[in-house]
């Protein structure tokens, strides 16, 4: 009987390729396969590390589909790398399902270290980060309004992604709901040449955001009810 297979989570950069860690390359150099969100987008990283491996397709989309497939991979031996896009794989990010379904499988699963980008954003907003919690994004439509209601109770430090085209909508009604006056800090482009952080009330930064360009991968950090 073969010796069964594990599966890797690699956290990629989220702007900088400099920043994946010497570990995170050797797992790549040595898994038997990749799994990534946008082949692409992936193939840029290893191309500029030369590492040359198999590329295999996984992101939201396909992600129910593959699943039996690669749970045979790695029940037969293989050791398989996930990585998103950018950042730490699960994190707003497929992977959740693929990990769940080997941890039923009594399948290892490791989870290296690395980039995550609310983690600089939160570290540089001023704000408390000693207790602090993690939305992501917020829903789009359908339970959007039930999810800003939740909001307005929450004590601690709250931390949410959000896409360039619905930041100015989203700061808006957390001022709406939790008060113009609370401060909060928005992140953009880490990493990257064009980082930018701006500090301040809600009002200060719907004000700076509707002058200035909205480029870019969003973290927003909200200040917790006092």
């Amino acid at each position: 009987m073969s010796q069964i297979g594990k599966l890797i989570l690699v956290p990629t950069p989220i702007g900088n390729l400099e920043d994946i860690t010497l570990r995170g390359l050797k797992v790549l150099q040595n898994a038997d396969a990749i799994l990534a969100e946008d082949t692409r987008q992936t193939s840029k990283l290893l191309n500029h590390y030369q590492i040359s491996k198999p590329l295999w397709s996984y992101h939201a989309h396909n992600e129910h589909k593959q699943l039996e497939n690669l749970l045979k991979e790695l029940t037969n031996g293989k050791t398989l790398a996930l990585v998103s896009d950018a950042g730490t794989p699960a994190i707003s990010d497929p992977g959740f399902l693929l990990v769940r379904a080997c941890l039923q499988a009594n399948i290892l699963v490791e989870c290296l270290p690395g980039a995550t980008a609310f983690v600089p954003a939160l570290v540089k907003s001023g704000l408390a980060s000693d207790a602090f919690v993690f939305l992501g994004f917020l829903p789009e439509k359908k339970g959007r309004q039930t999810a800003f209601k939740k909001l307005v109770d929450v004590e601690y430090t709250m931390v949410f992604y959000e896409s360039p085209h619905r930041l100015l909508k989203t700061l808006t009604q957390l001022g709406e709901y939790l008060g113009l006056e609370r401060m909060a800090s928005v992140s953009r482009e880490l990493t990257k040449i064009y980082e930018e952080t701006v500090n301040g009330s809600l009002t200060h930064i719907i004000n700076y955001y509707t002058t200035h360009p909205v480029k870019g991968e969003f973290v927003i950090i909200v200040d917790g009810k006092k």
